[in-house]
């Protein structure tokens, strides 16, 4: 459910932009974006892979309010389709080329993490992915709290010269 809680808060604000460029309508747009995480939520079973979550929701969404429209008469498919249609695209393949650099930069940051010694990875991962105090380092690694900062500031260098080469061979 945690998991489920990070997606929701991840994207809601953007999701919340997007559908505003189809309705004014707030609560309509809430109840849709609400709608789109009960059903991806309810579903989750029975959804395979979803290669871009990014895509899948704001298709969702955009899918979700063209219902909404069509449900209550606000606005006739022809009037959806044509004003709207081009500003889904063009949203579509800004958040394309945002989520395939994002995707780059991630690769690159993981192949620079895994040039770090084990102990290095391991300092990284509990500060930075688990987010846990130098204290708890220290007792998680067995080490004193100099140790630990000194092997932080050395992993972060480590990383920063290997970002560095990175740039100059570019």
């Amino acid at each position: 459910m945690t998991d489920f809680s990070e997606l929701y808060y991840k994207h809601i604000d953007q999701l919340f932009a997007f559908g505003s460029r189809f309705t004014t309508n707030r609560e309509m747009l809430k109840d849709c974006i609400q709608d789109v995480f009960v059903k991806l939520y309810t579903r989750r079973e029975s959804l395979g892979p979803i290669d871009n979550v990014d895509n899948y929701l704001f298709i969702s969404l955009r899918n979700r309010i063209h219902d909404e429209f069509r449900r209550n008469g606000k606005m006739a498919g022809d009037e959806i389709n044509d004003t709207n249609m081009q500003v889904v695209a063009e949203n579509e393949e800004y958040y394309q080329e945002r989520m395939q650099r994002q995707q780059e930069l991630t690769d690159s940051v993981e192949k620079y993490f895994e040039k770090l010694s084990p102990r290095q990875r391991q300092i990284i991962n509990l500060y930075y992915i688990e987010q846990r105090k130098y204290e708890d380092i220290c007792r998680i690694m067995g080490i004193n709290y100099q140790s630990v900062r000194n092997l932080m500031h050395r992993s972060i260098s480590r990383l920063r010269e290997y970002a560095g080469e990175m740039v100059q061979a570019v």
